[in-house]
């Protein structure tokens, strides 16, 4: 089993953010959250993590409520990359990366050249070797993103939830990090915008419209015409990609 939701429901100033989602990804499943603004895509991803909980329903982990573990706990196993993130410490590269490794730190301190290790890999797998020494204030909005990513991976996660990671970055950082997500071996959940990027980097996407869930499949399945313009408001045209098979998304002008 791994981080899975049941029946959530959840509001917030008495509006309905969440109601009645469910979803159990396989082991090292990449499940994409897709949907507009206000869906609950967010929401969703702070449920998946402790950071709030539930009117009603549960997030387990395994067979574990959330609510019931240590937070020490659930941060060994979890790592979160938000959309932004800052600090108003003028820290290093290498500095916020080896926070990843403070979950793995006992009372007695941890294990200095794993985590060291652990640091390391994470850079080179972000692109972000060359700038370990850089200051966080100096960094362009992409580079502050791929040291986020960079972080989570030194927590050495087995579940990675990602809000918008693509944020920021050019091309041909979209699909160096999400393919890297992609290859792990985690169970990740990703919030995107970009149809195509979910469909290509994605096994599974959930598909939410007002905190409801509108479809649950693989993107072959779940990313139709009739869909985005249910859910999107939005006219699309759905090719296939001919060596790899998954959904091309093409969008059309709004009829007038």
């Amino acid at each position: 089993m791994s981080l899975r939701a049941e029946k959530l429901r959840w509001t917030r100033g008495g509006a309905l953010v969440l109601d009645g989602v469910t979803v159990a990804p396989d082991p090292g499943e990449t499940i994409g959250l897709l949907g507009p603004n206000g869906s609950g895509k967010s929401s969703l991803l702070r449920l998946l993590s402790g950071i709030d909980r539930p009117d009603s329903g549960r997030v387990l982990l395994d067979d574990a409520d959330l609510t019931t573990l240590r937070r020490t706990k659930v941060a060994r196993r979890v790592a979160v990359v938000d959309q932004h993130a800052d600090t108003e410490v003028d820290i290093t590269v290498e500095d916020v990366v080896s926070l990843g490794r403070i979950p793995h730190r006992g009372v007695f301190g941890g294990d200095a050249a794993a985590d060291a290790q652990a640091v390391r890999e994470a850079l080179a797998h972000t692109g972000m070797t060359h700038k370990a020494s850089a200051r966080w204030h100096t960094l362009s909005g992409g580079e502050r993103q791929r040291t986020q990513i960079a972080r989570a991976l030194a927590q050495h996660p087995r579940e990675l939830l990602l809000d918008e990671p693509t944020n920021h970055l050019d091309i041909r950082h979209q699909l160096d990090i999400l393919a890297l997500v992609a290859a792990l071996p985690v169970t990740s959940y990703i919030a995107l915008h970009d149809l195509n990027l979910a469909a290509m980097f994605c096994d599974r996407v959930l598909i939410l419209d007002r905190g409801r869930v509108v479809a649950l499949g693989t993107p072959a399945e779940v990313i139709t015409a009739d869909l985005v313009e249910q859910v999107y408001r939005v006219r699309a045209q759905i090719s296939t990609d001919p060596e790899d098979g998954y959904p091309i998304v093409s969008f059309r002008p709004a009829r007038r």
